[in-house]
């Protein structure tokens, strides 16, 4: 790999910010941008399908940057979900919304977080490479679009009327709680409305699916937000839910994908590159805040359907250019 120049660097970072988010895949870009691009770029992107390399290492920094932007987005709800998380066990049941989302996130999280950690490096070597990529793009904007005609059909989950709230064991979260405002009004909490919406209309079958959903982001050209959106979308739960749960749910995910490789970047890996790192990080972090609230508005009233066909466009090109 060509030594990672500031330019590129922050150039990526910014590609990181926006695609990470935004349901295009933040990994199909890092393959395809670059070899567009040509030059210097193209010797990128032999690093992303590498065993080791300084540019995977710098792509870590990148990722923590990401998640922390979300952190900072949504602080109040993380606050509340770690607390939810641990009342829970305390108390041994679930009945407010914290406490429901707490493990919600968590059960979305397992089946990704353990194929991740079982085969993302297999995946990433095998299928990294731009022609792939460009096949996986375009099947994304496949899904996307596919995801919105079958949305249509999908039943408006509403919660259920509950006139007490009696706690809820933690082995009862399946299924609807439509007892979670009374229960978080009984605790002392006051999470956002949209919160307790999520909450009552997702089930541990609801979060399954979209935690299997996510397991194909590990192929570069499917897109994580995006994947998490679609489930969202088919559970019940209508546009600006599934974005506000998608960033939910994918904040420890990426969190977590950055701080396990963090040894890499602090390692011999690391050595000439922590610089562009930091660089590329602060880049990725103002990005991922401003499309984080782009995508909030936008999701106000309108639809995946834009980036349905800007996935379709452009995987076709690259798969004219690469295949």
């Amino acid at each position: 790999m060509d030594h990672l120049t500031y330019l590129q660097a922050i150039v990526l970072g910014l590609l990181q910010g926006v695609t990470e988010l935004f349901p295009i895949s933040s990994l199909g870009h890092s393959v395809l941008i670059p070899e567009w691009l040509g030059g210097s770029w193209a010797n990128l992107v032999t690093g992303v399908s590498a065993s080791e390399s300084p540019y995977l290492a710098f792509i870590v920094g990148l990722h923590v940057a990401t998640a922390l932007a979300l952190l900072v987005l949504y602080a109040r709800d993380w606050a509340g979900i770690v607390t939810g998380f641990f009342t829970s066990l305390r108390y041994r049941r679930v009945s407010t919304t914290y406490e429901r989302m707490a493990w919600l996130i968590i059960i979305a999280t397992i089946p990704a977080g353990l194929t991740g950690l079982a085969f993302e490096h297999a995946l990433r070597t095998l299928f990294a490479k731009p022609a792939a990529a460009a096949v996986f793009l375009t099947l994304n904007g496949v899904v996307l679009l596919g995801g919105e005609l079958l949305r249509r059909r999908a039943p408006r989950r509403t919660a259920a009327a509950v006139p007490a709230a009696d706690d809820v064991p933690a082995s009862a979260v399946v299924g609807a709680s439509g007892a979670v405002g009374v229960a978080d009004v009984a605790a002392g909490v006051d999470p956002p409305a949209m919160d307790t919406a999520i909450a009552s209309r997702l089930g541990v079958v609801d979060v399954i699916i979209i935690g299997v959903l996510q397991i194909f982001a590990l192929f570069a050209g499917l897109s994580r937000s995006g994947l998490t959106m679609v489930g969202g979308l088919l559970r019940g739960l209508d546009h600006e839910e599934s974005v506000r749960f998608a960033f939910l749910l994918a904040t420890p995910v990426i969190l977590a994908a950055g701080l396990l490789k963090i040894p890499d970047l602090m390692g011999p890996l690391g050595n000439g590159i922590r610089g562009q790192a930091l660089a590329g990080a602060a880049a990725a972090f103002v990005a991922a805040l401003a499309s984080a609230v782009f995508l909030v508005r936008w999701f106000k009233t309108r639809t995946l359907t834009p980036f349905a066909i800007y996935c379709l466009v452009v995987g076709g090109a690259s798969i004219i250019r690469f295949g």
